[in-house]
């Protein structure tokens, strides 16, 4: 790769993406991180976020980089990786240039680290790969808003494997002073339930960390297939931050373009605040618990036809979350249902689930009034599904935390969970797995190398008892 004399890329998509004046551009980027109401107190080494136009994306967008309001001094590089739509590229390409343009002012490049990438044989010069493509430079305005001052990493992502991506993630990752983000819409012209479905499975694979994401579900593909490469390698965390598409916006239904925002957070051991702080921390979990708990009683009733309080309006509900509400009556389980994907809002997935396990599990009849007052309703939250990479049963065994993990089996079409809660009933991590796969619908003594295994954590809170 040589090097280039060049100095400034222009902005090539201001006043057709964004606005093209300063004033209404910063004012359009505050207003749309204003309106998200999550904060992370967790501090992403990735991210994920779209790139279309901001009346389409925009909000979308904006739940990535609200997570950046505690890093706002921490982070002095960005890491932009984008695919190229107009001008192809064998590998990854560096704009040979000295800065890049906004109408917020010039940001920029980290001369030095791309320097340390010049041995790398799939890293390219190219400035007309960066010259017209927006896939990168619609996310400067929202990085120029969010952080103090960053030097920026740009590349535009052409035919390169997810190793030949990884390494050059690897190359730059530095430390809480580097942020790495990833650029990709996902589905493209699919009628409005069809992108649902299509988009759901994608962010399934993406959470998964499955490195197998193609063309057809994400135009940006090639560089998040390097991110989920990479952050098999660390353990990273993922965590949907918000999903949906041009249809929810300002598009056609008949032909949406889906877009997603994701958090990769870095695996660290939580420490156990002390004194006064521990006690605060654990009356604030046991309000959350009330209140989801409260929220999946109040539901059940209301199906029914019961009085019940009006539901609860907490900001922590508005937050994406997966949540299993399960029943039971006379210390037996009469329903258990639940989301292993965080898709939907938090208060609307306990909704959902809350319904589904009194009326829709297919084990027992669908709760009637005169139960309602002997059911005891507990609600579990869960944490972001992370794959297990072993090689066969034995492999797998040695790595369960008997009582701590809850677990997925995938092979093809069969798929089945148990909560944490099951090794209450199942405490030999043999037996635990086996009756996991015939609830898979496998034999309990199957494996194959295409059998997907994820285990999560959850957040358990519970009635103290029945109600009478």
């Amino acid at each position: 790769m040589e090097r280039s004399t060049a100095s400034t890329r222009p902005a090539a998509v201001a006043g057709l993406f964004y606005p093209a004046q300063p004033d209404a551009l910063r004012g359009e980027v505050r207003a749309l991180l204003a309106r998200v109401d999550r904060r992370s107190h967790r501090s992403p080494k990735a991210l994920v976020a779209p790139h279309a136009g901001y009346v389409y994306s925009g909000p979308t967008a904006a739940h990535a980089y609200a997570t950046l309001a505690p890093l706002r001094e921490r982070i002095r590089r960005v890491v932009l990786l984008g695919p190229v739509h107009r001008v192809p590229v064998r590998g990854l390409a560096v704009p040979g240039a000295a800065r890049f343009a906004t109408p917020l002012g010039d940001i920029e490049i980290d001369a030095e680290a791309i320097a340390s990438l010049r041995d790398l044989p799939q890293v390219v010069e190219s400035p007309a790969a960066h010259a017209m493509e927006h896939s990168l430079e619609v996310h400067l305005p929202f990085l120029q808003i969010a952080l103090e001052r960053f030097r920026l990493v740009p590349l535009a992502v052409g035919d390169a494997s997810p190793a030949e991506v990884g390494q050059v993630i690897e190359r730059l990752w530095g430390g809480d002073e580097t942020l790495i983000v990833v650029s990709s819409d996902l589905s493209h012209y699919l009628p409005y339930a069809a992108a649902r479905e299509v988009d759901a499975g994608t962010l399934d694979a993406m959470l998964a960390l499955d490195a197998r994401i193609d063309h057809r579900r994400a135009c940006g593909a090639t560089p998040v297939n390097g991110l989920l490469w990479v952050a098999q390698r660390h353990g990273l965390v993922p965590e949907l931050l918000d999903a949906r598409n041009s249809g929810d916006t300002a598009g056609d239904p008949s032909r949406v373009v889906g877009y997603a925002s994701l958090a990769f957070y870095e695996p660290r051991g939580a420490a156990r605040p002390a004194g006064a702080a521990e006690a605060r921390e654990r009356t604030n979990d046991q309000r959350v618990g009330a209140v989801l708990v409260g929220l999946a009683r109040g539901t059940i009733a209301r199906e029914l036809g019961l009085a019940a309080p009006a539901a609860p309006d907490a900001p922590f509900l508005r937050e994406h979350g997966a949540t299993f509400v399960t029943l039971q009556s006379g210390g037996q389980l009469r329903g258990c249902i639940g989301s292993l994907q965080a898709v939907r809002p938090l208060g609307a997935d306990i909704e959902h689930t809350a319904r589904a396990a009194a009326f829709g599990d297919p084990r027992f009849a669908p709760l009637g009034r005169d139960e309602f007052d002997a059911i005891r309703v507990e609600v579990s939250l869960l944490s972001p599904l992370a794959r297990i990479p072993v090689r066969g049963e034995d492999e797998l065994l040695a790595q369960l935390r008997p009582r701590v993990d809850g677990l997925v089996l995938a092979y093809g079409d069969r798929r089945g969970t148990f909560l944490p809660q099951v090794w209450e009933s199942l405490p030999d991590p043999r037996q635990f797995l086996g009756q996991l796969k015939r609830k898979a619908g496998l034999p309990p003594d199957f494996w194959s190398s295409d059998l997907a295994v994820f285990r999560y954590t959850v957040r358990k809170w519970a009635e103290a008892e029945a109600s009478a």
